[in-house]
């Protein structure tokens, strides 16, 4: 998730275990290590424009290296805090301050090794947007006021609250889901494969996936009272043979396709106008495929030059106001 979510939720679990003496330099630590895992993305090369996709969220967020993580924050902090805190103090904060980055990372949809290096699956509960501010603000607040007021009750409201929204995230995944099944039977199509997703910053809208033979199809399921849906887009599923029949089987790009597909969970498309392996699962509207990111290929490189990083954010105000009108259930029809 964010980081400002990610320091909040750390600082609120290590804050439980403060007394009034030494509860802000508690809620300072957790907010650190609950930071520290992120700077895994520092683990990049000019060379190898993908290298950051295998790093990120990798031994970082790991459940295993949780207490190694934690020791290095705490032997960082601890010259500057020891005349008031004892070493055991500051790691104890650390550790529940660093413990809840990779959890709370695996309720999005991006991919969270918890297991390394026991595995490589790439974990994904869908049950919440990276960026989500319903989820943060009240965090934040009541995090804040448990600072000002140094008492940890209000520490104890704000992980009820994170504790709530993640468990209102599970709730609403699974009637997307059924949703998304529903549909899917309507149109007459056998599921092969199925994810969801949230959109961005709210629990109610949600980006619905599915393959049926060799086509994704992509649709906006609008749950809250009711359940309602979005007819979307669809898109053939990657495939070399018919997207990219010339591309070498040796070449580095053909590798890169393949690490890339490991990044997605095999959630592959292609632009043919850009020539782009596209990630599907994320798109700036829920309905739509116009990818957020992909791979720029050409057969035409070199066999040892990696394929080109490509990334578009870019959102105009049709498609704000798309977004609006279909969160609010304009755009959306009944089942």
């Amino acid at each position: 998730m964010d980081p400002v979510s990610q320091g909040t939720v750390g600082a609120a679990f290590a804050q439980s275990t403060a007394n009034k003496n030494n509860f802000i330099k508690i809620s300072f630590i957790g907010f650190l290590a609950g930071l520290a895992p992120d700077l895994d993305v520092l683990i990049r090369s000019e060379n190898d424009p993908i290298l950051f996709l295998e790093y990120h969220r990798q031994f970082s967020h790991s459940l295993f290296f949780i207490p190694s993580g934690a020791l290095i924050i705490s032997l960082l902090i601890f010259p500057l805090v020891k005349k008031s805190i004892s070493l055991k103090t500051v790691y104890i904060a650390s550790f529940l301050g660093y413990a809840t980055h990779g959890l709370l990372d695996a309720c999005t949809s991006y991919g969270t090794l918890l297991f390394w290096p026991f595995s490589n699956e790439r974990i994904t509960w869908n049950t919440i947007s990276i960026v989500d501010p319903l989820f943060t603000i009240p965090a934040l607040i009541l995090t804040g006021i448990a600072i000002v007021t140094r008492k940890r009750i209000f520490s104890f409201f704000t992980i009820g609250w994170i504790v709530f929204y993640l468990s209102l995230g599970f709730i609403q995944y699974e009637r997307a889901l059924s949703a998304a099944i529903k549909l899917a039977e309507s149109r007459g199509h056998g599921v092969e494969r199925m994810t969801l997703k949230p959109s961005f910053g709210n629990l109610i809208l949600w980006k619905s996936i599915y393959q049926h033979e060799e086509t994704f199809y992509v649709d906006a399921i609008r749950t809250v009272k009711s359940t309602t849906w979005c007819k979307g887009e669809t898109t053939k599923v990657f495939d070399y043979q018919h997207h990219l029949p010339n591309l070498d089987k040796d070449s580095q790009q053909r590798k890169d396709i393949e690490r890339f597909r490991w990044f997605s969970q095999d959630y592959l498309g292609y632009n043919k106008e850009k020539n782009l392996v596209t990630d599907i699962r994320y798109s700036m509207i829920p309905n739509q495929i116009a990818p957020m990111w992909g791979l720029i290929i050409d057969d035409q490189r070199g066999i040892n030059e990696h394929a080109i990083w490509w990334t578009n954010r870019d959102l105009d105000q049709s498609q704000i106001d798309l977004f609006k009108d279909m969160l609010s259930g304009k755009k959306c029809r009944k089942f």
